[in-house]
């Protein structure tokens, strides 16, 4: 039986960019263009309309920017999955629309084939960062990050058990599910539900906002 195919939704100002995007996931037969928007307002009314599971976001549109398209997607009940399109690794705006719940990032000159596969990993439920990408990031972040950001973290994380604090803090290092099943000595699918009470609990989107969170809170850095 052939499996339903990933509905992806493509979001950029320039639609030379939209062209060339179309040009590299079109060939993918598991992945099917379902619409393309030239800024956040026309995104939001075609996610309504064409329900994509997938949404490649440009974050620097004028009108509605990537950012506040994410935060208003990510609140819908039936959220698609958004991965914002960025030219810059460490850039404080990708740290904004990954708050705003953006399950991870691609470059503009990514290889056509990372950015399907990237396509399909967040389809899946698995967030767009290596590890090296997380720590970069986090780095970026501890130059505007404050101490009642920290404070207001721990708070949060406050309400999750040791073994769920293990797991967030196992997301927060960037490890995969059968990675942090390893370390700490549990099967995938006890990590897999650890995740899906963090979430629940601290009424977070998906695994980067952990990661987020748990560094926030000072429980992954350099140092740890």
């Amino acid at each position: 039986m052939t499996a339903t195919p990933i509905r992806l939704l493509l979001v950029d100002d320039d639609p030379l960019v939209r062209a060339g995007l179309a040009l590299m996931i079109g060939g993918a037969g598991d992945i099917e263009i379902v619409g393309e928007a030239a800024d956040g307002a026309e995104a939001e009314e075609l996610v309504r309309r064409a329900r994509p599971d997938v949404v490649l976001m440009d974050i620097r549109m004028p009108s509605v920017d990537g950012i506040t398209a994410t935060r208003r997607l990510c609140a819908r009940p039936d959220a698609p999955q958004v991965v914002v399109l960025t030219t810059f690794h460490a850039d404080e705006q990708v740290l904004h629309a990954l708050r705003a719940g953006a399950a991870g990032f691609v470059l503009k000159d990514t290889p056509p084939a990372e950015i399907v596969d990237a396509v399909r990993r967040v389809a899946a439920g698995d967030p767009v960062l290596s590890p090296a990408v997380t720590r970069q990031l986090m780095r970026h972040a501890a130059v505007s990050a404050a101490d009642s950001r920290q404070t207001r973290a721990r708070e949060r994380l406050a309400a999750l058990n040791d073994r769920e604090r293990e797991v967030a803090v196992a997301v927060g290092r960037g490890l995969a599910n059968a990675a942090i099943a390893a370390e700490l000595f549990m099967s995938v699918a006890t990590v897999k539900a650890h995740v899906s009470r963090i979430l629940a609990k601290l009424g977070l989107g998906n695994r980067v906002q952990i990661a987020l969170l748990a560094y926030d809170a000072g429980l992954v850095g350099d140092g740890h």
